[in-house]
């Protein structure tokens, strides 16, 4: 089996971020040391990284599922957990990343870009980060996000200058092997080449790499052969060499049908890449053999009207390879002068809308109540430990700071509707402060705006509240019948 993957797919997990801690300082002659709960650690990133030593998904094939370090704790005494690790996957260049949908979320080019694949959770805030002067000793902490689950396709395209494109058994591995130091496999038997096989060539000062594509047969872009599975590795290459068969023995073959039979398979493949036209160069192999060295003369005219540039050559003997790789020397060089400069990076920044608060309210078809969208909403549910009262008491006063209420009151929620925010899904009790609304906008809002205790205009006179004061004061054994009376009063 070769052992040389292609195209996997992956299932990876950011770690999780680390629970903060609710602690109170407890030292000696300090019975009020104030809360002291660390933060927990921010989990760990899965990141792709293009390495040069690595050529293959081999390894992603035998191990498809990835995770990365989960966040540590946080402590007392002011202890911050500690942070993930990120779990870095190392990949070859010209790997391509996409969804599983297809969207594609990356093209990595260049040793040592990265890609995030997944990010790491956040690490929960300890009660010493949450203390403020309203809140000097938090009961509680927030929990630590989870961490993203990403599973992504890989797909490695070959980096290459020139692709050699034929039909199997046609020479393009001894090609490879006569020009450069490659040691691929060679055989006298079809589909000798499994894999692509790259090498590097010098012909004068320019410097270019040659790929080995295993060979084609017709029916190749519909999943004969292996065709379909390695014609991804000439999309890259910015010259295209038909290796032609002088020598073959196959019945209804001649160079002119299998250049015919080539073109229109790369067309099949994928006509916007415009592979056919990178189809600059024919070569006639296998000239040593007589009868080969007898077919040149008959078929260079025809190549010739089709557009391509012949070179008779024999991987064997050498004969035409100087001629051959000046050619493609030359192809080589006008390709990378044709190429556009590299832009500067620009940053774009995009600011925020004044009114947008980071969340929307839509209605729940679910519950036939409401849902809050939104990045901070969400997190901050994720981070909310529901066990813990003060907790989301905390939660509620952040969402009415946000606005959150406010926009459902004008969307229509009434008391007692089902909110869903995140995964949480809770019955809605309005605590709106007075002021906030409209009168319009809090009718039917059970009495938003009000407050009970001032609809008692009653205030206790300074006898009353004199006569309270004595009762306080006054031990229970020595009170008198009349002292139950709040308005009793011993003054003559």
């Amino acid at each position: 089996m070769a052992a040389f993957i292609d195209r996997v797919t992956v299932h990876v997990s950011a770690g999780n971020g680390g629970h903060g801690v609710s602690s109170v300082h407890r030292e000696k002659f300090k019975p009020l040391g104030g809360p002291d709960g660390g933060n927990g650690g921010d989990g760990g990133d899965v990141v792709l990284e293009v390495d040069s030593s690595v050529h293959t998904l081999l390894d992603f094939h035998h191990h498809p599922h990835q995770k990365a370090p989960n966040g540590k704790p946080g402590g007392g005494s002011n202890r911050n957990g500690a942070r993930g690790e990120d779990a870095v996957l190392r990949v070859p260049e010209g790997t391509v990343v996409t969804t599983a949908d297809g969207e594609v979320l990356a093209d990595l080019m260049g040793v040592g870009t990265r890609l995030v694949l997944a990010a790491g959770g956040r690490g929960g805030l300890g009660n010493a980060a949450l203390a403020n002067a309203r809140r000097k000793a938090p009961g509680f902490a927030l929990l630590g996000e989870p961490g993203e689950a990403v599973d992504a396709v890989l797909e490695l395209k070959s980096v290459a200058d020139v692709g050699l494109v034929g039909f199997p058994s046609a020479g393009k591995s001894s090609l490879v092997a006569a020009m450069s130091a490659a040691k691929p496999k060679i055989a006298d038997y079809p589909f000798t080449t499994l894999v692509p096989n790259l090498g590097v060539i010098r012909s004068g000062d320019v410097t270019y790499t040659m790929a080995d594509v295993p060979g084609l047969i017709p029916g190749a872009s519909t999943g004969r052969g292996l065709g379909l599975q390695f014609l991804r590795h000439v999309e890259r290459c910015a010259v295209l060499v038909h290796v032609v068969d002088m020598a073959t023995m196959e019945p209804g073959r001649d160079p002119e049908n299998d250049i015919a039979a080539l073109e229109h398979e790369l067309r099949e493949y994928d006509d916007e890449l415009d592979l056919v036209g990178r189809l600059k160069i024919a070569v006639l192999n296998k000239i040593d053999v007589p009868d080969g060295r007898e077919l040149v003369d008959l078929v260079r005219a025809t190549l010739e009207a089709r557009g391509l540039e012949v070179f008779p050559i024999s991987a064997v003997t050498g004969e035409g390879l100087p001629e051959f790789g000046y050619a493609l020397a030359r192809e080589v060089e006008a390709h990378r002068a044709s190429l556009p400069a590299p832009d500067a990076v620009r940053i774009t920044l995009s600011p925020k809308a004044v009114d947008d608060g980071g969340f929307t309210v839509q209605p729940d078809p679910r519950t036939d109540g409401w849902m809050v969208v939104g990045v901070r909403p969400e997190r901050w549910v994720r981070q909310t430990d529901f066990s813990n009262d003060e907790a989301v008491g905390y939660l509620a006063d952040r969402l009415n700071r946000l606005g959150v209420e406010i926009e459902l009151a004008k969307a229509g929620a009434k008391p007692g509707d089902a909110i869903t925010v995140g995964d949480v899904t809770f019955d809605w009790e309005p605590t709106l402060p007075a002021g906030t609304l409209t009168v319009e906008e809090t009718a039917g809002l059970g009495g938003r705006g009000t407050d009970v205790r001032l609809e008692n205009n009653s205030r206790p006179r300074a006898d009353e509240r004199l006569a309270a004061k004595r009762r306080r004061r006054t031990p229970y054994e020595l009170l008198e019948p009349e002292d139950d009376d709040p308005s009793w009063d011993d003054t003559p």
